[in-house]
């Protein structure tokens, strides 16, 4: 087997990383109990199914089947992340199976799933490092070390240090890399249960419409990128270049949702949604009525969830509007539709009829129709992460320390307590759906005009 050098350039990058590349290219579909036990402890193979399928095969609903070997897709593993520095000059792939003992294989899946991340330089250990591993930054870091890494000339430790993806199994990485592996990266094996055909709405040279499933990632997160709607929708479509994420909807949403064919289209969309051409409608499901009307709420900054937000004006928070064009009464869902999207019981008193609102969203905040319905008691159905605080702000209405019903704090300490307690009050992210689905989506006053179909609630 012959190995051939190359070297990857990238655009802001001195030449980095050598890749590897064989003519023998074989592709491993049957692994024995023994490989397994030689890998994985035996508490861990307990918990997980290996499953390795020929390349030939596919689904019945027209895409191929996933093919390499992996984890069963209704495993829940629970999340572990691995942070390496690399200690000579390897392949990639070879590197992170020896290290964290994982087979070969896997490591390969975790890079094409885009689960695996480098830096040029390691980032500055957390409070809680260990003597070693400051010890170990400390000498990466040392100018001493880094002048001799051609890679990193002309470039700040900051600049060293942002992160990219590991793209192929085969590329070589520097001694003083730094690589964030999601050994379990997070799943969405809705993305196999879909027929995807019948999800496309409209189809343009320029762009798709797709209905998005609840349960499902447009464009992916930061360790899973392979699971998405751009992929499949694509595969169902017979497209041979991929599509782009023009905008986002949560992953328990589901409704319309915007690919584009091109980068040039792509730009125009995102244009178009920052000057307020694009209009959306969105249906959500609320476990209590809603006053019809423009609601109002400020945000407070954070790339974290749950979504705090507040009724009175905070400095430097985000302004969150939305209108309830309709308020209608309409039944619970039954408990056979809650056990198919996997609607949770979070504790809400009643549950015998629920609320339909149409609803006008005038800003685009992450999780804002979800944080301000839940902010006025009326959280969605599903709602896993808001419900439960809602719950317990029925109960004492003083504990959301930003509602009406606030308490007055003497010490600045005391509110940051209660604002802590508050968070904690909520709890995680769905697993598949909540009662909301953006069911209309135009643009051009109309010219382009696209619907959802029924909700899941129907």
């Amino acid at each position: 087997m012959s190995v051939h050098p190359i070297t990857i350039t990238t655009p802001n990058f001195a030449p980095i990383l050598l890749s590897l590349r064989t003519r023998n290219n074989h592709r491993l579909t049957r692994v024995t109990s023994a490989d397994l036990r030689r890998n994985f402890p035996v508490t861990l193979l307990r918990k997980v199914n290996w499953v390795a399928v020929a390349s030939s095969s596919s689904s019945s609903i027209g895409y191929p089947e996933y093919d390499r070997l992996f984890p069963s897709r209704s495993t829940d593993l629970p999340p572990r992340v691995e942070h390496l520095v690399v200690l000579e000059e390897i392949c990639v792939c070879d590197y992170i199976s020896r290290t964290l003992d994982l087979p070969h294989l896997y490591v390969a899946d975790l890079i094409r799933f885009g689960a695996v991340h480098y830096a040029l330089v390691p980032p500055e250990p957390p409070a809680t490092a260990t003597l070693e591993e400051i010890k170990a930054y400390k000498k990466f870091t040392s100018p001493g070390f880094l002048r001799h890494r051609q890679s990193i000339l002309g470039k700040t430790i900051r600049e060293a240090q942002k992160t990219f993806r590991i793209t192929h199994t085969d590329e070589v990485v520097e001694v003083g890399t730094y690589l964030r592996v999601y050994v379990h990266p997070r799943r969405f094996p809705r993305c196999y249960e879909v027929d995807w055909k019948s999800r496309i709405v409209a189809v343009t040279e320029a762009y798709v419409v797709l209905d998005k499933p609840a349960g499902t990632s447009v464009g992916g997160t930061s360790n899973n990128i392979e699971e998405t709607c751009v992929n499949f929708a694509g595969r169902a479509l017979g497209l041979s270049s991929p599509l782009f994420t023009t905008h986002q909807i949560d992953n328990c949403t589901e409704g319309c949702v915007v690919l584009a064919k091109t980068e040039d289209f792509c730009s125009v969309f995102h244009w178009m949604i920052r000057e307020k051409i694009v209009k959306k409608l969105y249906l959500a499901l609320a476990a209590a009525p809603v006053s019809c009307g423009v609601i109002t709420h400020y945000m407070r900054p954070s790339k974290l969830a749950p979504r705090i937000v507040s009724e009175e004006y905070m400095e430097g928070w985000q302004l969150c509007q939305l209108e309830v064009l309709e308020c209608n009464k309409v039944p619970w869902p039954t408990p056979d539709i809650e056990e198919k999207y996997q609607i949770e019981d979070r504790g809400w008193p009643v549950k015998k009829f629920a609320y339909e609102c149409k609803i006008n969203l005038l800003t685009g905040r992450t999780h804002q129709i979800r944080a301000q319905l839940a902010a006025c008691g009326a959280p969605l159905i599903g709602d896993s992460m808001y419900m439960p605080a809602a719950c317990e702000a029925l109960i004492d209405p003083g504990v959301n320390p930003f509602g009406k019903q606030s308490k007055k704090y003497a010490y600045e300490n005391d509110k940051e307590i209660a604002i802590e307690k508050w968070i904690s009050l909520h709890g995680k992210e769905p697993n598949i759906a909540i009662g909301l689905q953006a069911c209309q989506i135009s643009w051009d006053d109309d010219e382009h005009f696209y619907e959802a179909g029924l909700p899941w609630w129907k």
